[in-house]
């Protein structure tokens, strides 16, 4: 087995291994130096809480809650981020205008607007829809007016002087210098999405993962806890999965993806 090879394996058996530290400094943790298992459950009573919670059907229930609002919150900030990314992307002088406006807006802590939607939407799912799209809304718009920005400026002369009208130029130049920026912002924005909704569950909700995070803690049921939190990883591993995915299939031929590739 050459180098290359070698360095394509190396995340095979690294991850495994740095799990079982894990898993090994944990257990030591619990059973050696006396860590309360109050605070501190043993992966054994994790394993078997997370078990319990996927035989049980009103688990699933709270998922596919989870799962909507951050798929609804996820795919209303990419539409709003495009269009307000285009827009203020080719509209240099309306940037300038609104950037006070976007910086203040963009510096609250989001977290800070749960009761507010609270009260204009209630504890239904609605608020935590949009919650969730405020905070994938400005990864996605940011990186949507960089990457109309980016556009090669000679090289959209070029297209001009062939006469090319402004759709070719669109489909030609512009929308594949602006895809690789999409994706960048859609990666960080669907786990921006994950966050939204749960904070949103946590703090004003009757359903879903970040609401039996709150059932949990109650109960100061902390192996119960542990699993919510794992399930909550394994979600949005999945989601991040699903967009990476999606870039691999629109954008093959990007450096971002053909990197990731190469041996």
């Amino acid at each position: 087995m050459d180098r290359d090879e070698r360095a394509n394996w190396l995340p095979w058996v690294s991850t495994p291994i740095v799990l079982l530290l894990v898993l090994a400094a944990w257990t030591l943790a619990v059973s050696v130096f006396g860590v309360s298992e109050f605070i501190l459950p043993t992966p054994a009573a994790v394993t078997e809480a997370v078990l319990r919670m996927l035989a049980d059907a009103s688990t699933w229930g709270h998922v596919v809650i989870t799962l909507t609002e951050v798929a609804l919150g996820f795919l209303a900030a990419l539409v709003f981020g495009l269009v307000v990314g285009v827009v203020l992307g080719r509209a240099e002088w309306l940037e300038r205008a609104l950037r006070p406006v976007l910086v203040a807006v963009q510096v609250v802590p989001k977290v800070a607007f749960i009761p507010l939607f609270v009260i204009w939407f209630g504890f239904g799912v609605t608020s935590k829809i949009i919650m969730a799209a405020t905070l994938a809304f400005f990864p996605i718009m940011l990186n949507v007016m960089l990457g109309v920005r980016s556009v090669d400026r000679g090289h959209r002369d070029v297209m001009l002087g062939l006469g090319a009208r402004r759709w070719p130029t669109f489909r030609d130049l512009e929308l594949p210098s602006t895809l690789p920026y999409v994706f960048a912002g859609m990666e960080v924005a669907i786990v921006f999405s994950v966050i939204g909704a749960v904070v949103g569950e946590f703090l004003g909700g009757s359903e879903g993962l970040g609401y039996l995070v709150v059932v949990s803690l109650n109960a100061l049921d902390a192996p119960q806890l542990f699993a919510v939190i794992f399930l909550l990883a394994v979600l949005g591993c999945l989601l991040y999965l699903v967009v990476n995915g999606a870039k691999r299939f629109v954008i093959p031929w990007h450096e971002s993806v053909l990197a990731a590739d190469r041996p």
